[in-house]
């Protein structure tokens, strides 16, 4: 097994990556209306939102364009929740605003692919579904439930038998499972290069190595500082996610950091190829501990998965999630691992995505749990709005300060310290 080197940090996107371009750091004092803390697909989708509307914004980001979980995670394009079906979201939050947030879910993946086309983005991007298989009873009854929710909603999915998802995925084993066709796979990078250049001409001004070190209320609005210039905004919206660092300390209590890694292999041989998921959907199954697989335009397979605290995990974990790919999808020989990166991906406890009130026209877009490139371009839509003028309460997406999680310095890696009870349960369940 051999792998390639990736640039430190950073992932096989950005080692294929075509469309880099540097940006400018920031110099001296700059006044617009909305500064944007974080290059990701949400604070560069609600720049270009946000410039469309002629109102003026900057993006500051500390590294480059789409370093953090932009740029580390898989590709997938999902237009629903994590855990979370529209009769459980409504019972929580009520039936006017749950069934608001699960609009704003439904049509999330439509939007990042007319987006794409409308914007003749390049980033290797295919809207044709994303399916989710059952691997025991009990789930395969959660996701016939699942897809009568999101079809009386309109949403174009379809329940799969057992013949479909293994016509569909190539893989045995499975009972069943449902699809949504709006959702696809793309190069997120590459969508972000694209989201990025389409923000500037839209009047976005974005800024790379512009690192925010304070942002201090003033009287009618904010002061944010970098390490060689300044800016005053009337709104900020903080788009950092688990990216933030020291930035602001009531964040990082609100949700679970929980690292993921990924894996790409070599190109696989034509006729493994054509077996593996004809139609190039992305797939994630109902495992607890999530599997997922998709193609590249390479035709790399790219999996990911969690790890189980403890020494040598950056090579231990890819060599395990390599080994349980050839597994769950019967190769008879095993791709070359090629590519391994990880990433931090922000979770809720109750995995929905949230705004933050951090103070009066400062927001924080929070934790979409593992759905980041549908949900944070809409929620970049959504937030430009915000930018014009409506009231934070008036969006579809929930609103609150800050709301600790009580005993968060313990508490904090548990998504990754019960890796091993989940996968338990998973075997047991099989």
């Amino acid at each position: 097994m051999s792998s390639a080197a990736v640039p430190r940090g950073l992932s096989l996107w950005h080692a294929v990556g075509r469309n880099r371009r540097d940006r400018p750091s920031l110099e001296g004092a700059l006044d617009v209306d909305l500064a944007i803390v974080g290059g990701g697909f949400l604070g560069l989708s609600a720049a270009l939102h946000t410039a469309e509307k002629g109102i003026s914004v900057a993006v500051l980001e500390a590294e480059i364009i789409a370093w953090g979980a932009t740029g580390r995670n898989a590709g997938f394009v999902v237009p629903n929740f994590a855990k979370r079906d529209p009769h459980d979201i409504i019972a929580q939050l009520g039936p006017a605003r749950g069934e608001r947030l699960v609009g704003f879910a439904a049509g999330s993946a439509d939007l990042v692919f007319d987006l794409i086309k409308r914007h003749a983005i390049e980033c290797d991007a295919v809207q044709s579904g994303w399916i989710q298989p059952a691997h025991s009873p009990p789930a395969l009854q959660k996701t016939r439930s699942r897809v009568e929710q999101w079809a009386r909603r309109g949403r174009p999915t379809v329940a799969l038998d057992r013949p479909a998802v293994e016509e569909l995925t190539g893989v045995r084993g499975y009972l069943g499972g449902w699809m949504d066709r709006s959702g696809g796979v793309l190069n997120p990078v590459e969508y972000a290069r694209g989201l990025a250049d389409a923000a500037e001409k839209a009047g976005a001004r974005i800024f790379e190595h512009t690192r925010v070190a304070s942002i201090d209320h003033l009287g009618d609005g904010w002061a944010l500082k970098t390490a060689s210039g300044s800016v005053r905004a009337g709104k900020v919206l903080v788009a950092t996610n688990a990216y933030g660092g020291p930035l602001d300390r009531a964040l990082r209590r609100t949700y679970f950091p929980l690292k993921i890694f990924q894996i790409a292999t070599a190109p696989l041989p034509r006729e493994i190829r054509t077996r593996l998921l004809p139609g190039g959907q992305g797939v994630g199954d109902t495992r607890r501990n999530l599997f997922t697989f998709r193609f590249d335009g390479e035709h790399r397979l790219i999996t990911g998965g969690m790890h189980v605290f403890g020494p040598g995990a950056d090579t231990r974990v890819p060599r395990a999630i390599w080994r349980r790919l050839a597994k769950h999808l019967d190769l008879p020989e095993i791709p070359p691992l090629e590519y391994s990166w990880s990433g931090m991906a922000a979770v809720e406890p109750d995995f929905l995505p949230r705004l933050v009130d951090l103070g009066p026209g400062l927001i924080a877009g929070f934790a979409c749990n593992g759905r980041g490139i549908a949900m944070t371009t809409s929620m970049g839509k959504v937030l430009a709005d915000w930018a014009d003028g409506t009231k934070p309460q008036d969006l579809p997406l929930p609103f609150a300060p800050p709301a600790p999680i009580p005993l968060h310095g313990l508490t904090r890696h548990a998504p990754n310290m019960l890796l091993p009870l989940s996968m338990l349960r998973d075997r047991l369940d099989g």
